[in-house]
């Protein structure tokens, strides 16, 4: 028989762990709701940018700030203390989005009624750090966000409310973040408004079925010519706009922004790695099953531009 998980029908006070846009997205929507009362907010650490390494808050800690909420941004998540923060302040719910590190056992069962988590995949696919990235990197059909029990396991907990989304012809990671924080942001109002109705259904995950998703690096942005051209499309708009896809060349690194697959194969480079001018101003790098059209690169200490600015430039 499915277990079914109920709130209380009232306003609840909730604490709410977040810490990028992604995250600052679903807490306007709690905010502008107005249902329940978000008592405190969780961020990571303030962290140095820019050229001049000044601290900048989080985009989730200038929301809060922004809506005259406490916020707390802990070193340190096991000396207990944050859990107790939470006991004294009597928080009904916990809500999870992005925060960045796994909290301990005592802490997320620290609220009166559970820690829940909004995972941008649809679970089990893609648990872990970079669901949304490795969507597109993987030519997933269709992305989505999957309300959640906070459990021991990283991304492990049972499922309350999963939504989906197709992933849209030539979509950037950047361009998918977008659409599921505002599909998060719904689900987890439906989700809240739902347990304080007739219950949202607890169903386990199939852990025969679960992929991951690791953190991605700069490094992982290095196109490799040996790879299918689709598979490097996918690359270049999966990283996009971070860490961003790149070619090393005999000229030096050049970032590609924009690429697309054509069957059209053209005359290796002299140099492995290199793409090619054609007759009628098209950057093609030579793949196995055909190429990949560069369509906007960024050459070293330049802008970016299209590839046939990059072309003129170079003659």
């Amino acid at each position: 028989m499915t277990e079914t998980v109920r709130l209380p029908d009232r306003r609840l006070k909730l604490a709410f762990f977040g810490t990028p846009e992604i995250a600052a997205t679903h807490l306007r929507a709690l905010i502008d709701a107005d249902d329940d009362d978000v008592a405190l907010v969780v961020s990571q650490p303030d962290r140095p940018r820019g050229r001049g390494r000044a601290l900048e808050p989080t985009p989730v800690k200038a929301v809060a700030q922004a809506a005259g909420l406490e916020v707390l941004q802990p070193t340190k998540l096991k000396d207990g203390k944050l859990a107790r923060r939470l006991l004294d302040a009597e928080i009904d719910l916990a809500v999870v989005v992005a925060y960045g590190r796994i909290l301990p056992t005592d802490l997320f069962r620290a609220p009166a009624f559970d820690t829940w988590n909004v995972h941008a995949s649809i679970l089990p696919r893609h648990r872990g750090a970079a669901p949304i990235q490795h969507a597109i990197l993987e030519g997933d059909p269709e992305a989505g966000v999957t309300l959640m029990l906070v459990s021991e396991g990283m991304d492990e907990g049972d499922m309350l409310l999963v939504r989906s989304a197709p992933v849209e012809p030539d979509e950037t990671s950047g361009a998918l973040f977008s659409r599921l924080a505002a599909l998060g942001a719904e689900a987890l109002l439906e989700g809240l408004r739902g347990a304080k109705g007739p219950g949202l259904p607890r169903t386990p995950q199939d852990p025969g079925a679960a992929t991951y998703a690791p953190l991605l690096t700069k490094a992982d942005g290095r196109l490799d010519p040996a790879a299918p051209a689709e598979v490097l499309a996918r690359r270049v708009r999966g990283l996009h706009p971070w860490p961003g896809a790149f070619l090393d060349t005999s000229e030096g690194r050049l970032k590609v922004h924009r690429a697309r697959p054509v069957s059209e194969r053209p005359v290796a480079p002299e140099t492995a790695g290199d793409p090619v001018a054609t007759a009628d101003g098209r950057l093609l790098l030579p793949t196995p099953d055909g190429a990949l059209e560069l369509l906007e690169v960024q050459a070293p200490g330049k802008k970016a531009m299209s590839a046939a600015a990059y072309l003129r430039g170079r003659r």
